[in-house]
């Protein structure tokens, strides 16, 4: 942490900014505490279960998340809405707020990161079918650029049954607001 407080301080008086100022000098420890904590998601076990013949559609909608985009590293916040068809496995259903949380406690772009939550279910889950829809607003688009105030956007990953089946993909995209 001190190697990034040091870091913090020289970015900041690298644009001008006057950290001698009473209220500005403890802000590198601040402001490499807050990345610290941006960029660190909490460790988690995975609780699975049987899916004792459960074969419908499993989805937990309005996972709140924040990232970071790598390009600029300024924060992106949104909603992932994460679904599944089981296989042999149900998932207990708090993890898959932490799988979100997993891959958006990095510096991220929004599309790997779908695609990412994806691939994890796939890889732990053996499920029939995989749904992750992910919508976010960029700070690097809102706040500065193009400063687009309230643009959102939108990413998608389907796997197994929610990619080939049509009823399928659209019982998961009705689903979602």
């Amino acid at each position: 942490m001190a190697a990034a407080e040091q870091a913090a301080a020289a970015f900041l008086t690298a644009l001008g900014v006057d950290l001698s100022r009473p209220s500005l000098r403890e802000t590198p420890a601040r402001m490499a505490r807050a990345f610290a904590e941006l960029l660190s998601p909490r460790p988690f076990d995975l609780t699975m279960f049987a899916a004792e013949g459960y074969e419908q559609l499993v989805l937990v909608q309005d996972i709140t998340f924040r990232s970071l985009c790598e390009h600029h590293g300024l924060p992106f916040v949104g909603v992932a809405h994460v679904g599944y068809l089981p296989g042999p496995h149900i998932i207990g259903i708090s993890k898959l707020a932490r799988v979100v949380e997993l891959y958006a406690g990095r510096a991220q772009t929004q599309e790997r990161m779908t695609e990412q939550i994806a691939t994890w279910l796939e890889d732990h889950l053996e499920p029939t079918g995989v749904g992750v829809l992910v919508r976010a607003e960029h700070m690097c688009m809102t706040l500065r650029g193009a400063q687009a105030l309230g643009a959102t956007t939108t990413t998608y990953a389907l796997r197994g049954r929610l990619r080939d089946s049509a009823e399928a993909r659209e019982e998961f995209f009705g689903l979602i607001p």
